[in-house]
């Protein structure tokens, strides 16, 4: 959790539940709340005018979303979608503002995890700018691993469908299907029940 359950309560949060395909927050929409998920994932996205969806971001239990948008007055540039039914605490902008003020080290926590989420982004803009879909897979289960305890080969599970693979790096998902068996074959990871150990 970035911020303790029992803090956010005590500022005023709430439990909201959220259905599979739910709308959180639209793109376009003004930030009034400080969302983090209880249970669940939630998938941050937008839509190109073709309709092929992008994803930003996919986040799960503890992570929040949507925060750093609270310190302006500008609107989401994307949306925030459940994926699976979601428990999430609500806390309203100026409660969250005052929360933060009051409570330095829960600020600073939450500086590093808007740093590590500025991180994830550097790195995923470059990889979206290579050619090779073969270094933009490894990229992906690379910055996802790192946050793994365990660094032996096939120890961490990754949490990812192909799509959302595919969703994350801009390729298409029979690209993303035939890239992953290469990287089965030359035992770089191992599938197991249709699951990713890399």
């Amino acid at each position: 959790m970035i911020i303790s359950e029992d803090l956010l309560f005590a500022y005023g949060a709430e439990y909201e539940m959220y259905e599979s395909n739910e709308i959180i927050f639209h793109e376009g929409s003004l930030p009034r709340f400080y969302f983090q998920i209880v249970t669940g994932t939630v998938e941050l996205n937008n839509y190109h005018e073709d309709g092929k969806e992008f994803t930003q971001n996919i986040l799960s239990n503890g992570q929040s979303l949507g925060e750093s948008l609270l310190f302006n007055d500008r609107p989401y540039p994307m949306s925030a979608v459940a994926k699976t039914s979601c428990s999430v605490l609500k806390l309203s902008k100026n409660d969250f503002l005052s929360l933060l003020s009051q409570n330095p080290k829960t600020s600073f926590d939450l500086f590093k995890c808007l740093s590590d989420r500025l991180y994830y982004k550097y790195l995923m803009l470059f990889n979206v700018s290579s050619n090779d879909p073969l270094f933009k897979i490894k990229s992906l289960m690379n910055y996802l691993k790192d946050y793994n305890i365990h660094n032996e080969p096939y120890s961490f599970q990754l949490p990812l469908t192909r799509q959302q693979m595919a969703n994350l790096t801009g390729l298409r998902i029979e690209t993303v299907i035939r890239y992953v068996k290469k990287l089965e074959n030359e035992k770089v990871l191992k599938i197991e029940n249709g699951k990713i150990f890399y």
